[in-house]
């Protein structure tokens, strides 16, 4: 009685098992490299219930950051301003504006806005505003140069390995202190500012955790 089946398909289910394999290689090669902060991340811009422009408040009307996130050089979140501090200002400028409506509701009512919010570490990351801006971390390393952003962008992956590399050397991100809020500084002299920082680091005993439990708790 002659076979049924070919003699080629002696071989067919080691060939399955080895094009199953490297397809499945692939996907995990591809999920790795690309499903990182700096793919799914980097350039997020999401449309917020009001368009507030940082570019022409902190920049050209030159609101320094803790006017609206306050406490942030005390807190370990720094928080979104409320409708309150808004009518601050907008009690008096562009009072009847229709694009502050939402604005006006939410202090009237007490009803807050629904920002969306841009910046999100993963709730099993520790992180502290305080400890950082204290030790001379800019704003703009880890947030971008928002004062120039008409709208707020996602600008560093902060995963895993940006905070380790800063981590590891520390000198390259930190700068004088009444500095930090100052999102358009940069130093006169590179030399002469990698020597502060080194003294900086020593000096204000800036020993950033390197181990899981640091930033994992």
């Amino acid at each position: 009685m002659a076979n049924f089946f070919p003699k080629w398909s002696n071989t067919l289910p080691l060939k399955i098992l080895i094009a199953v394999g490297v397809l499945g290689a692939t996907v995990v090669a591809g999920v790795t490299y690309y499903f990182t902060p700096k793919y799914t991340r980097v350039g997020y811009e999401p449309k917020q219930p009001v368009a507030y422009n940082h570019y022409l408040h902190a920049e050209q009307l030159g609101i320094d950051c803790r006017y609206c996130h306050s406490y942030v050089d005390e807190s370990g979140h720094a928080n979104v301003p409320d409708a309150g501090t808004c009518m601050n200002c907008h009690s008096q400028v562009k009072k009847d504006s229709p694009l502050l409506e939402p604005v006006r509701n939410s202090y009237a009512t007490g009803e807050p806005i629904e920002w969306v919010r841009v910046h999100k570490m993963p709730d099993y990351v520790y992180f502290n505003h305080a400890v950082h801006v204290n030790r001379g971390v800019s704003c703009v390393e880890c947030h971008g140069q928002v004062n120039e952003m008409e709208v707020v962008y996602h600008a560093e992956p902060l995963s895993m390995g940006f905070c380790l590399d800063c981590h590891r050397n520390p000198e390259n991100g930190v700068r004088p202190l009444d500095e930090v809020y100052n999102l358009n500084w940069a130093p006169e002299n590179e030399a002469a500012h990698a020597e502060m920082a080194k003294d900086m680091v020593i000096d204000a005993n800036i020993n950033p955790p390197q181990s899981c439990s640091g930033c994992h708790r």
